[in-house]
Formats: C-alpha cells, structure tokens, sequence
C-alpha cells in the first residue's frame, strides 16, 4: 500500500523527530505529515510511517518510537532515538534519492550514523550531554553546519558561491533570530516566575501557568529547594525535572526509576496514579491527563526523592 500519512507527534519538537521527518518526505513527498497524540493515528497501519510516538518499534510494521521499556539499543548498546531507527531502515534509500552512487552508499550511510546521527541519538536520549561530548559533536556545531552549505569541490559553475551563500542566508538568519526570540522569551517569563516561586513558598514543586523558559530564573531567585515544575500542556499537564546547568542532563532529582519509559495502564499501575499518561525513559519528564493527577505523581516524586 502506498505510504499516505508520516505520523509524529504534536506539541514541542526534537531535533530527532525532525530530522526523521526530512529523510521520510524525501521518500514518500506525497505523503502528509500528520502532527498528533490520537491512537487511532498512531496506531501502526499500512498507509503510513509513525516516529518518535506509538510506544513501540517494529520496522516491519512501519512504527519507529524508542520511549518505551525497553528501549531500542545499538549493536553496542547505545540507545536509538526515533532519527536512528529512521536511518537504519530508510537512509540508504534516502541517499539513493539523493543521486549516491550505489556503490558508496554503505560506507556514507555508515560514516554519517556515526557522525551525525549517532550524536543526536544520545543527546535526545540524554546519554550524553554536548558540553561533555567534545569530538563526537565537532561536527555539528553551528559554524560547522553552515559551511557545509558551501558548494562541493567539484561544482565549479559561475556564481556558484554566490547561489550557495544566498541560498544559506535564510537558515543562517532562521538559526539566529531563534536565538533572539528565545532569549527574549526568557526574559518575559522572568516576572511569571517570580510570582510563582512566591507561590510555591517552602515546597518542592514550581506550579506555572503555561509552559516556559524556567531554570536560569529558578536559579537567579536561590530558590534552590526546588526541585520539579508542573504546567498545563495543551489538553494535559507536564511534570518535570530542574536542570542542575545549562549544559548537563543532571538534574536536581529525577522521576521515580520504577516510571521509566511507562505509557498509560502501565504508568498507572506502577505510580498508582489514575490518569498518568507517559513518563520519558530519561525521567525528566511525565504527563498527566489532569492537574489533579499531575500534582499527585509530583508530590510522590518528591517523596522518593527526598527519601
């Protein structure tokens, strides 16, 4: 059956999901992209992929998730993100799409697993985090990136640069101006904080009103005793972690082991909390139906946290 639907999930986007969603378009281009967290779309079928949603990895019936128990892992045991199971099963098709000629088509496939999807496989997964990973990121810094949009040595037409450069001048100017709007957003949030952390007084969970830009101003305030944040996330609720840096995955405490990859009944069964929807294999972030359900999984992280 013809491939109709590329299905991930709606809300914030990863570098992974993304970069997933690039190979697929370039395969199936008359495919829609469909961006939601209904089962009946992510639910495996024949007229359509599913990544990086669905709680499951079967290739063969076209589902590529890695948050659930257990996880997907490498032949050495590191763990995929929905980007790697995408390459595996489809990249050397992509590159073929791409005009690689066949006969290089394993070495490129195998050298850009290791350089380029592997790094963001262990970030996504919180394996490793970009401070700490030195080489194995050398080739993904942003100077780096933007000066693979120069042309390749053997392009050599007039005005070749010239093309390339206006060419990379939007995703340069995308790339920055995402930086500015970003930082501004921080300082935006830096009153809404404010008044939250009074909220909070002397408990362990930072209550806000909308999904936000947090941990600098958590830490600016000194409101060190905190240690989960919960806000309304669409139809559901987030609960998560406070990062100890801008550059680690450490965080302050970490959601309950025992969650760990969990989605629905499952998650329910092991927190004990009607309404606990998905708690990330990482542990630094779960969903709940509701603010009631939320609240309740926050305080028994807090409560195995604190011992």
């Amino acid at each position: 059956m013809t491939i109709a639907y590329l299905v991930t999930h709606s809300g914030s986007f990863h570098a992974d999901e993304l970069l997933s969603s690039v190979i697929l378009a370039r395969l199936f281009p008359l495919a829609e992209l469909v961006r939601t967290r209904d089962k009946s779309w992510t639910a495996p079928a024949p007229d359509r992929i599913i990544f990086d949603v669905g709680g499951g990895f079967n290739a063969a019936a076209q589902i590529f998730d890695h948050h659930q128990r257990p996880n997907p892992l490498r032949t050495d045991g590191r763990p995929y993100s929905s980007f790697g199971l995408i390459w595996a099963q489809y990249g050397r098709d992509y590159l073929l799409a791409m005009d690689v000629p066949e006969h290089d088509i394993e070495a490129i496939h195998n050298g850009l697993d290791d350089g380029f999807v592997l790094p963001i496989d262990l970030l996504d997964n919180g394996a490793v985090n970009a401070a700490e990973a030195g080489p194995l990121f050398a080739g993904l810094t942003l100077p780096v990136l933007l000066e693979s949009l120069r042309p390749v040595f053997d392009v050599r037409e007039t005005f070749a640069d010239d093309r390339a450069f206006r060419d990379a001048q939007p995703i340069a100017g995308a790339l920055f101006e995402a930086q500015v709007r970003h930082r501004a957003a921080e300082h935006r949030a830096l009153s809404v904080i404010q008044t939250a952390v009074a909220a909070a007084g002397d408990g362990r969970v930072l209550e806000l009103p909308m999904g936000m830009p947090f941990r600098a101003a958590v830490e600016a305030m000194g409101a060190d005793h905190l240690l989960f944040v919960v806000h309304p996330r669409g139809t559901d609720w987030a609960l998560t972690t406070i990062r100890t840096g801008d550059d680690t995955f450490d965080n302050r405490a970490d959601l309950p082991a025992a969650w760990a990859g969990l989605t629905d009944e499952a998650l329910e069964a092991a927190s004990g909390v009607a309404g606990a929807r998905f708690c990330h294999n990482g542990r630094f972030i779960a969903v709940a139906a509701t603010r009631t359900a939320v609240v309740e999984m926050a305080d028994i992280a807090v409560r195995e946290a604190l011992g």
